[in-house]
């Protein structure tokens, strides 16, 4: 019988190793930054605030890839340790940027010493060729990965919910 999922076993299927390859780099990085009083959306954050500070909460949704919604109660909390400050946009009053504080990024500069020493030790296991090579083919898996990912706007019409009328 074709495409039976017994015909692998769970070692064999790609997905199952990225996802265990990601579940080690997770559980590493959050082991590292619960030193630090963070969660890793946290460190991205306050990361991402390092490369261009002054952002607001919609751009740094989505250059973490969270929800507005959730990107909201991230910067509640980092504001509330004191790592970042909040001000109105001096062309939007409404909008507000956020901004490292001198205290975040000292957090951050020790809390990114201690993840670059995975980073280091990846690079390590590889030689050059094979790190230029194992990093193609990661990107040419996330491609492929989204290739075949559903978009809810491409869709069969029988498999789509039903729209609530207004």
């Amino acid at each position: 019988m074709e495409g039976r999922a017994t015909e692998m076993t769970a070692d064999e299927y790609l997905c199952t190793r990225i996802r265990r390859a990601e579940q080690a780099l997770m559980a590493h990085h959050e082991a590292v930054l619960r030193g630090y009083n963070l969660t890793l959306t946290q460190y991205t954050v306050m990361l991402t605030l390092s490369r261009g500070d002054g952002m607001s909460g919609a751009q740094l949704a989505r250059a973490c890839g969270v929800t507005q919604q959730t990107m909201a109660t991230v910067l509640s909390g980092v504001q509330k340790k004191q790592l970042v400050t909040r001000h109105p946009a001096p062309a939007h009053a409404k909008v507000l940027l956020t901004h490292l504080t001198p205290q975040g990024q000292a957090v951050l500069d020790g809390a990114y010493q201690e993840v670059s020493v995975l980073e280091r030790a990846l690079t390590d296991a590889f030689t050059p060729d094979e790190h230029t090579t194992l990093c193609a083919l990661l990107e040419r898996a996330t491609a492929a990965l989204a290739r075949q990912t559903p978009r809810a706007d491409t869709r069969s019409p029988d498999t789509r919910s039903p729209r609530p009328r207004r």
